[in-house]
Order: structure tokens, then C-alpha cells, then sequence
């Protein structure tokens, strides 16, 4: 059992940030303690894990109730046929922009060949956008966790700051102060000479693309949100919100250090952040400038995310023994194809995000204890506009749309905003084909 102890201002997890990096091998059950001593609501969600039949396991408003300040929540839940480089944050009002989040990889187990060489040792890197602004939010809990454990106090004060007002008075959210690697600014991956090594690296922040690259050094990419790709080299790879990858580093290069870099995408001030790439057998500080981003801008990043071609046939990769055959886009029969369409409004003078026209409201009952009780005026099935009427002011409200166990749904996402959007499929995951 691992305990998490959140503690405040900034969210340590058992008085670290980020938190404890989680190791697991696929189909392990996980049992995860989590111990709220904030004095406001919480809950975390497992991003990337599927949750099979137990979306109430995966810590978002809608299938949990947040955890009450002094209470506790035993998360339980298995890594059912995965492997790869995951993360775990904080998915209630702003907390995530104050830390709480840390590293979960799923290793395969020894009878499952993944299509690589072992390498040598495996680092997490989690790169984010960081406010030194307050994070905090007014948020009731929507309702007590049973649990004898659990004790219900008055929280501590709970203040609207900086971030929560930005986004209240019709404003985006400001632009980040810092980028940081593993919370630091500064930091050292340490390794010998000739040998490979995997890097996983995560975007954690807020609302800023990075690039990452390594001086003098190249990268095979091996990994994406837990799926094998095809070998491509690259100098720098571009690394969006919540977007999650792994790549084999060979040190081949001349004994000395060199300088590991991230820097903000498509922003007027670019923001960058080091650590160091260190030979054990170096004798040589990092030297030179620190090296520079792509030139090129979205249509660059665009292109690069293009050159990822996933080895989904599962015969190399597969976390079962004996996988159940693949997917070929286009040989199945769709049950749906739906059409998501993202958009910014200011409503009742707050900066709100619409999908197809329409505000998502989290109600005060969760949508799981609803439907499992049938509580009407909750929510409204199959409200949610297919495809976008297109027109009209967004509106707020709590959409639900159905789809039968087992349907093969294409979903189409359109985005005619002026920013990078990234979509996150909670508790699942999907195939990009286009």
C-alpha cells in the first residue's frame, strides 16, 4: 500500500514534490491510501490507467466525490494489459497548477518482450509550466466519503486568488512564471558511457507546449501515452499538455557533461528550464550556449506529431501473452461517429470552455451515484448537440451522451480557436488516425 499525505501551500505528497514516482508491473493491483490534509476538497486521477468497469476509481468529479480536508480514500484499482510512462495529478479546481502530481509507470512483466533492448536504467522526467500565484478555489465537497476513517472538519480558510479570479473575471489564465523539471530548475540525470538509457517524459503543466532535447545527443522514440511506435530518430520532440512519451538515449558522445533543455512552444516570452545530462566518467562542466528550439512554429509541431506511427498490431508489444487479435481502421464497423467541437466564452461575465455549444457544469450529486439511483434533474441524457448546430451563444449545462458497452466510436475533434487544444479521454484510451 502506498499512502499519500497532501500537505500545503504548494502539494507535497509524502513531503515531496512532485510526489513519489509509482512503479507497477501490468495487471497489478494497485491499492493507493490518499490522505487529504489540505483544507480544501481533492481528488486524484490516474491519467492514462484505464478503468474497466470502475470508472469510480479514477478520481474526477462526476464518478467520485472529492475527498473532505482530514479525510481519506482508499483508490483500488489494476493496470490491466498496459505498459509505458504515465501520471498522476490532482483533478479538482486549480490544485494541479500547485503540484501534486508524480510518475506511474507500468513495467511488462518478464514473459512479455516490448520492442526494445532493456536499457540500462529509466528516468521520469515531469516538465511543466509553474505559477508562483495561489492556487486556491472555493469548492464545496459534494458529498461525505463512507469510510470509518474518514473525519469530516471545517477546512481552513480557502481564499479566491490569483489564478480563480483571472478565469472569474472573464480573463484566460496569466501567462506561467516559471517552467521547472521535477520541480526544480536545475537538476542532474546521471549515466555511463556507452550505455542506453529510457527517459520518460511528461508534460505536467497548465497551458504551455514544450519542446525538449538533450545537447548533442539524439532520440529514439519508443513510447506514447502507453502505446509502441515505430523507431523514429529525432533532435527535439514537442510535448503538449498532459501528453505523456518515453525515448532511448545512448551515450555515445564524448565524456563530459551536457546541457538537458525545455523551453515553452508558441509563446511570445519563451520560458526555459536545464538539468544536466552527466557522464559518470566526465571531468567537464556543461559548456556552450544552451541549445536552441525549432525555428518553426505549429505547422512544425503538426508535422512531427504526424511522423507518430503506432505499432498497434500488438505482436511485439502486446502486454498480454497472447493478444486477441488488432485493430484496422476502416475493416470495422463504426457503431457512432461524433464530432467534437471546442470553444471559449465568456458567460455570466466568467471565462467558461464549451464542447458543441455547451458549458459543462459539475453537479453537486455526482453523475454515477445519479444514475445508479435514478435522481432525476441531475443531469440530461444525450443533450450534448451531435454534430454542433453552429450559431448561438454556449450555454451552460450537464450533458450526458450514451454509447453500448462495446461500441467502436470514431470521434472527429475540431478546434477553430487561435491556441493549441489538448483533449483528454479519461479512463480510456483511443487510436489516432488522422
Amino acid at each position: 500500500m502506498v499512502i499519500l499525505v497532501l500537505v500545503s501551500k504548494g502539494i507535497l505528497i509524502n513531503g515531496q514534490f512532485p510526489g513519489p514516482r509509482l512503479d507497477c508491473v501490468t495487471n497489478d493491483n494497485i491499492v493507493i491510501d490518499v490522505i487529504n490534509k489540505l483544507d480544501e476538497p481533492l481528488l486524484l486521477t490516474w491519467n492514462g490507467i484505464k478503468q474497466r468497469k470502475n470508472s469510480w476509481q479514477d478520481g474526477m468529479l462526476g464518478t467520485n466525490c472529492p475527498i473532505p480536508p482530514n479525510g481519506n480514500f482508499t483508490y483500488k484499482f489494476q493496470t490491466k494489459d498496459q505498459i509505458g510512462g504515465f501520471t498522476y495529478f490532482p483533478s479538482t479546481g486549480m490544485q494541479r497548477a500547485a503540484g501534486g502530481f508524480g510518475s506511474l509507470n507500468v513495467y511488462q512483466r518478464p514473459q512479455i518482450p516490448v520492442p526494445y533492448a532493456k536499457p540500462a536504467g529509466d528516468f521520469s522526467l515531469l516538465i511543466g509550466d509553474w505559477y508562483r500565484a495561489s492556487h486556491k478555489v472555493t469548492r464545496p465537497s459534494c458529498c461525505p466519503i463512507a469510510s470509518s476513517r474518514v473525519t469530516l472538519n471545517a477546512s481552513s480558510r480557502c481564499m479566491l486568488q490569483v489564478l480563480q479570479k483571472a478565469l472569474d473575471s472573464g480573463s484566460s489564465l496569466p501567462f506561467p512564471d516559471d517552467l521547472l523539471i521535477n520541480g526544480q530548475k536545475y537538476t542532474t540525470f546521471a549515466g555511463d558511457q556507452g550505455k542506453t538509457y529510457l527517459f520518460r517524459i511528461s508534460n505536467v503543466g497548465m497551458t504551455t507546449s514544450i519542446n525538449f532535447r538533450i545537447q548533442g545527443h539524439r532520440m529514439k522514440l519508443v513510447e506514447v501515452e502507453g502505446s509502441h511506435t515505430l523507431q523514429n530518430i529525432y533532435d527535439s520532440l514537442d510535448i503538449h499538455v498532459g501528453q505523456s512519451l518515453s525515448v532511448l538515449v545512448t551515450l555515445d558522445q564524448a565524456p563530459k557533461d551536457y546541457y538537458i533543455v525545455a523551453s515553452t512552444r508558441f509563446t511570445r516570452k519563451v520560458l526555459t528550464a536545464t538539468a544536466v545530462l552527466h557522464y559518470s566518467n566526465s571531468n567537464s562542466p556543461v559548456s556552450g550556449p544552451v541549445p536552441g528550439g525549432p525555428a518553426y512554429g505549429l505547422h512544425w509541431s503538426m508535422k512531427q506529431a504526424r511522423t507518430f506511427r503506432y505499432e498497434w498490431n500488438l505482436t511485439a508489444s502486446a502486454a498480454r501473452p497472447n493478444p486477441q487479435g488488432s485493430y484496422h481502421y476502416g475493416k470495422i464497423t463504426r457503431s457512432r461517429s461524433i464530432m467534437l467541437a471546442n470553444s471559449a466564452a465568456v458567460i455570466g461575465g466568467k471565462q467558461r470552455y464549451a464542447i458543441n455549444g455547451v458549458s459543462f457544469v459539475v453537479p453537486g450529486t455526482p453523475l454515477k451515484l445519479a444514475d445508479n439511483f435514478n435522481i432525476a434533474g441531475v443531469f440530461a441524457w444525450d443533450s450534448l448537440p451531435i454534430p454542433p448546430a453552429g450559431g448561438g451563444s454556449p450555454v451552460l449545462s450537464t450533458p450526458v451522451v450514451r454509447f453500448d458497452l462495446h461500441d467502436f466510436v470514431e470521434i472527429i475533434f475540431q478546434n477553430t480557436e487561435n491556441s493549441m487544444q489538448t483533449w483528454h479521454l479519461d479512463g480510456y484510451d483511443f487510436w489516432v488516425v488522422g
